[in-house]
């Protein structure tokens, strides 16, 4: 899983810490827009333009998704594709997991965000450029187009909404548990950075609960994705990653 994050999603945890939980993050970067059996064949000479990389079940994942994902996840990172077979295993693993969510998301009726949710975010990540010119031209050298970052976005908003209505609802916080986390790293924390400066409980605990239920959450999926791929047929396709 990615264990960075891009420069929209830092952003949009600085404005607001609680908006997308690290597990989301890590989840989202191969999450799964169009999944279907997308084989193109040249009508002249038969040959394949896009191999199948892994089967879910009845649906399947193609090396151009794959190469997809991490050209869009290295553009919003500023840092180049990385197409070696390791990561591109490792990056058709997420979409995997993309996959079972997406099926839960839609046999359970979860809502899926509309564009213009993201729409002030996508607007943050073309200002990020000098000119609107220089955003084209990097898309280009990415070889993505912006409908793709657009889909990142989306795929976080929908992702975290999964996650607040699947697992969040279940997750308990006791008031020790907060007290327990608050001595053992808030406040060490919080004295070294302040000397002197009294440390309160209060003054942390709603973002301490946040942090501790989020975790929580992220460790409930992690256990369902693990039950679903028992109960789902996934093949691996080796010569997709060669």
């Amino acid at each position: 899983m990615f264990t960075t994050e891009t420069r929209s999603t830092r952003r949009l945890h600085r404005e607001n810490p609680s908006c997308f939980s690290p597990r989301s993050l890590r989840v989202l970067r191969g999450f799964v827009v169009n999944i279907g059996l997308a084989l193109s064949l040249m009508p002249a000479m038969g040959t394949i333009l896009d191999r199948i990389a892994v089967s879910v079940g009845s649906q399947v994942i193609t090396l151009r998704d794959v190469e997809r994902e991490i050209r869009v996840a290295a553009f919003l990172d500023a840092v180049k594709p990385d197409m070696s077979a390791a990561n591109k295993r490792a990056a058709a693993e997420r979409l995997v997991d993309q996959t079972l969510i997406r099926q839960e998301m839609q046999s359970g009726h979860f809502p899926f965000p509309p564009a213009a949710e993201v729409a002030p975010e996508l607007e943050k990540l073309r200002a990020s450029f000098p000119t609107q010119a220089d955003y084209q031209r990097a898309l280009a050298e990415y070889g993505i187009a912006e409908p793709d970052a657009q889909d990142l976005l989306l795929r976080l908003a929908a992702i975290q909404e999964f996650i607040s209505l699947r697992f969040r609802p279940g997750v308990q916080v006791t008031d020790q548990d907060i007290q327990d986390y608050f001595d053992r790293v808030v406040a060490p924390a919080a004295r070294a950075a302040h000397p002197g400066e009294p440390v309160k409980l209060d003054d942390y605990r709603t973002r301490i609960e946040d942090k501790l239920a989020g975790e929580r959450a992220d460790q409930e999926l992690d256990t369902w994705l693990k039950e679903a791929r028992k109960r789902t047929q996934v093949v691996f396709h080796p010569e997709a990653f060669e």
